[in-house]
């Protein structure tokens, strides 16, 4: 089959309740202040908005985890993410198991599979590497169809992640981490997000795009004192 762009053509099989992806080419993701997290530092689950251009509602995202996890293992727990529409049905469920994060060990390497009820969409894995942060968008069959490359280093008021094709010659699309606020920025740590991905790209990967952004968040932008 003919790549087009970089990225190969739409799957017209489209899981329930992911039909509204197949017009969207971006995504806004905002985090929901916790004020306990805020206020004392005690690390709540994660919530998070999903909007589009117009800032109308697509999605709202739930952590699953455990206290002893948030608090013994910090941003590095083991979780999963609950995805539901506006009318309260799960879309998406995404399971990020415990990885220690380490850039020294290839075998401690960040992942999160996506799931549209039991059946797997496709997953976004870290990419070893020392300094540049690095990540493999796969579907289901375990092919790589895209890629995510970080920046060399991070600056403090927007953070850009250049979605790419999977040989790396093509720039497909954004994650960006934008600037939230002083509030926001030296209180909390709740982050906003946008997401750029091409209006043809498949669904299933549209859907592990939005993993990848909050795995990103995970890694980089939880600075709790529980980490």
């Amino acid at each position: 089959m003919r790549k087009r762009g970089g990225w190969l053509p739409p799957n017209t099989n489209c899981p329930p309740g992911l039909e509204y992806l197949m017009a969207l080419d971006h995504l806004f993701v905002h985090q929901k202040v916790e004020l306990l997290e805020a206020f004392v530092g005690f690390e709540t689950k994660n919530k998070y908005s999903v909007v589009n251009i117009r800032g109308e509602p697509v999605y709202y995202v739930a952590e699953e985890s455990g206290i002893c996890a948030r608090l013994c293992l910090g941003t590095h727990r083991s979780c999963e993410f609950q995805v539901i529409d506006s009318a309260r049905r799960e879309v998406l469920r995404m399971v990020r198991p415990y990885r220690c994060d380490s850039c020294c060990c290839p075998c401690c390497l960040q992942e999160l599979e996506v799931y549209s009820g039991d059946t797997f969409l496709g997953s976004v894995s870290q990419d070893w590497s020392f300094w540049r942060p690095s990540f493999s968008i796969r579907n289901a069959s375990g092919d790589t169809v895209l890629t995510i490359k970080g920046p060399w280093f991070r600056c403090f008021v927007e953070v850009t992640y250049k979605v790419k094709s999977a040989d790396g010659q093509h720039t497909v699309g954004v994650i960006k981490k934008e600037w939230s606020g002083f509030g926001r920025e030296f209180f909390t740590d709740a982050d906003n997000f946008g997401i750029s991905f091409p209006i043809d790209l498949d669904v299933k990967i549209k859907a592990v795009l939005l993993g990848a952004c909050l795995l990103i968040d995970f890694m980089y932008f939880e600075h709790s004192q529980q980490t």
